[in-house]
């Protein structure tokens, strides 16, 4: 089958679905491998960005969506959307980025880690579906735990939580305060730089006060 004619059943599949699709569903539809299939969506979504289309083909996880392209979404929000727009507190994106980082989180783990309450920020994320209840944990009381969905990747412009950027390092110090290893690393090379300097100059001064050898008197 051309490469062309794929496209198009690839881009009329996603959009008669008007939901993820996945790749195996994708793979056993066209008769091709993953990498095959991997191929051509990375050559279509070049097309659309090189086209200027309003459309753009997303990945999240092992599935693929054909989705407007989030810049123009203040022109789209309006007309096929009547409520109010979504809007993140400061808080609530620090307690969505906690639970992506650490997925089937108790809401006492959370509130360990922002030291305050979440149970307004949970709520609100559950109401807009960025994250789920993904059952019980194994601890006393049985608290539920979260996870974030599909919705948050697509938010965020992830295609799954490994895309998610690291995090820095960090280590506690004696006064039990977060001290970042990057830091630390760079503070150890100058540190080391300084005494490799100090000991060149002192070696040159020890060098300086040796005596001279006493030079031979020429026969005359």
């Amino acid at each position: 089958m051309e490469i062309e004619k794929i496209k198009s059943i690839i881009e009329a599949i996603l959009f008669a679905a008007g939901r993820q699709v996945t790749e195996k569903e994708l793979m056993i539809t066209l008769e091709i491998s993953r990498e095959d299939l991997e191929n051509i969506i990375l050559s279509m979504q070049e097309d659309y960005k090189m086209q200027y289309r309003g459309i753009e083909i997303i990945k999240v996880d092992n599935s693929y969506q054909l989705c407007t392209k989030k810049e123009l979404y203040e022109y789209i929000y309006p007309i096929l959307d009547k409520r109010s727009k979504p809007n993140l507190s400061n808080a609530a994106l620090e307690t969505v980025s906690i639970i992506a980082y650490n997925p089937n989180i108790t809401r006492a783990e959370i509130e360990s880690i922002r030291g305050v309450g979440a149970d307004a920020c949970i709520y609100k994320l559950l109401e807009y579906e960025l994250i789920q209840e993904a059952g019980k944990a194994d601890l006393p009381g049985k608290p539920m735990t979260y996870v974030t969905t599909d919705k948050f990747l697509k938010m965020f412009g992830y295609a799954s939580l490994s895309d998610l950027p690291e995090l820095p390092r960090y280590k506690l110090d004696e006064n039990q305060q977060i001290v970042i290893d990057d830091l630390i690393q760079n503070e150890e090379t100058d540190q080391n730089i300084e005494t490799d300097q100090n000991a060149e100059t002192e070696k040159d001064e020890v060098i300086k006060e040796a005596p001279e050898p006493e030079r031979e008197e020429e026969n005359q």
